[in-house]
């Protein structure tokens, strides 16, 4: 059987990945070791038999695929997380920096040094990026020796550390100390005020987080009205039903300004208006804002939802449209299937890999990672495989198309390419060092890797749970800050599973992921200089 699979990589390959992921997989408390588990089965396999090895251009094109795909997806989330959460992730780079500052020193007390280092940290703090970067900049072993040692102890002591976020009540001024964040709902309004203004007036008066859908005018005991689309310069009237969709603590805020709930349900009159979800497949509209398209003016329908993932947005003129969005569109039967051309409505164009962008900005990628940063007392460091192509990403993520070139890739395309290119990288990762793990754990280096990897985890964990206060982050948010920091799935799913899948958890973790990512990327390889 050795001899089989080290003739034949590909094969060698397809198994760590089947049987790796199937381990991943399993569970036990809501905690699993996802990925990892491909990393572990490759050490084991070649600490077995050195020769079984997965050829290295094939986890290089792993690791800048996951690098550039996770870059893409974060681009539009890390530069707003800039603009709006400056104290929180100023917070979490200085957390980094210190679990950086303990690693050099615990390090030099416990005689690690080198490149094995940059593993203890990428392992303590749970980031493969981090780890790639370090392995390719450094041309070592040793940071895949320290990262595999330290990893499981990183994963569960933020774990912990999550679980204990979520006992920190926030104060009652705190964003956090209201409910969760809602998802978009809808209700039907029946008017009871007069001298309403127009719709589109009213849109803005609620800073443009509610849409208007259906319109019933005339209603009456036994002989319901007419339903039409909503005109934005119309102005509702006494006993006029409308329907709104937004936000719950901002629909019951309508409701309350306008009139009362009302018992018709206007969206099961599907007589003179039906509704739709379609694909957007159309590459010319990607990148766009949803208001150029005009669609109640052009089409005669109004969008109120854009399903991206697995979460629905409100349909807001400014909202960018991605290759394989879903938008909800209300209107007449014929004007939705126009509608429907336009968008496009194909789930294969709706995953397409848009194959001119992603390799353009996967190029650009690998030439900004060769660029060398000079550092003082280093000569200078570059963000290599593994940082060019994630620095890259989240420009042209931002960015969205440039011209003709569309940078954005479909939800789906981009977390298939970020899946599969970590666990290629993994495999090959784990595949060149489990001969340098098996002697590492031989002697008495492993339970040294173990107490620095346990303390850097540990200076990261308390430093974010003690300076909560000044992130603004509690309870779940906070937990969601927490998950992260350490840039970790895992613990994000423990977090989601303990609170019910509360959204503020999601919330903290888009915030600070993209600036933790980038810091760790840069720091691990210049720990091991």
């Amino acid at each position: 059987m050795a001899d089989l699979l080290a003739d034949n990589p590909l094969v060698l390959l397809s198994l760590l990945l089947a049987v790796g992921s199937a381990i991943g997989a399993l569970s036990y408390r809501s905690f699993s070791l996802g990925p990892a588990a491909v990393l572990f089965l490759a050490l084991a396999v070649s600490a077995w038999d050195e020769r079984l090895e997965v050829p290295r251009v094939l986890g290089l094109l792993g690791l800048v695929l996951f690098a550039y795909s996770v870059g893409v997806s974060a681009g539009p989330s890390f530069f707003s997380a800039l603009r709006t959460g400056g104290r929180a992730l100023a917070v979490v780079v200085g957390v980094l920096l210190a679990g950086a500052g303990v690693a050099l020193a615990g390090g030099a007390l416990l005689g690690v040094d080198g490149p094995i280092l940059s593993g203890v940290f990428s392992g303590a703090l749970t980031n493969t990026p981090a780890l790639a970067a370090s392995v390719e900049q450094l041309r070592s072993e040793g940071p895949v020796v320290g990262y595999s040692v330290t990893y499981l102890g990183g994963v569960l002591g933020m774990m912990l550390a999550a679980g204990l976020a979520l006992r920190r009540r926030p104060p009652p001024q705190s964003a956090d100390a209201g409910p969760a964040v809602p998802r978009l709902e809808r209700a039907s309004i029946r008017i009871d005020r007069d001298g309403l203004p127009t719709l589109a007036e009213l849109a803005r008066r609620y800073g443009e987080q509610v849409r208007f859908s259906r319109l019933m005018v005339g209603d009456e005991p036994g002989h319901p009205g007419r339903l039409d689309l909503p005109a934005a310069d119309y102005a509702p009237i006494r006993g006029d039903i409308v329907t709104v969709v937004g936000q719950a603590s901002m629909v019951a805020r309508v409701v309350r300004d306008l009139g009362h709930r009302s018992s018709v349900r206007l969206v099961a009159d599907r007589s003179a208006l039906d509704y739709r979800r379609i694909a957007l497949s159309n590459r010319a509209l990607a990148g766009r804002h949803l208001g150029d398209l005009d669609l109640p003016g052009q089409y005669g329908v109004t969008a109120t939802r854009v399903r991206r993932g697995d979460v629905d947005l409100l349909a807001t003129d400014d909202l960018v449209l991605v290759l394989g969005d879903r938008v909800r569109v209300v209107g007449p039967t014929a004007d939705i299937a126009a509608t429907a051309e336009l968008l496009g409505d194909s789930e294969r164009g709706a995953t397409d890999i848009n194959p001119v962008g992603l390799f353009l900005g996967l190029g650009l990628g690998l030439l900004v990672g060769l660029v060398e940063i000079p550092v003082p007392g280093t000569g200078g460091v570059s963000l290599g495989i593994a940082g060019g192509p994630l620095l890259v990403g989240l420009v042209v993520g931002r960015l969205q198309r440039t011209g003709p070139v569309l940078w954005s890739l479909p939800y789906s395309v981009s977390a298939t390419l970020s899946q599969l290119g970590m666990l290629v990288f993994l495999a090959y990762a784990g595949s060149s060092s489990g001969a340098a793990l098996a002697e590492a754990l031989a002697g008495d280096l492993g339970p040294r890797l173990l107490l620095l990897g346990a303390l850097v985890t540990l200076t990261v964990a308390v430093g974010l749970l003690l300076t909560a206060r000044l992130t603004g982050a509690y309870g779940p948010r906070l937990a969601g800050v927490v998950a992260g920091t350490q840039t970790q799935p895992a613990v994000l799913a423990y977090a989601n599973d303990a609170t019910g899948a509360d959204p503020r958890v999601n919330l903290g973790y888009a915030l600070v992921f993209p600036v933790a990512m980038i810091v760790k990327v840069v720091i691990a390889p210049l720990l091991g200089g």
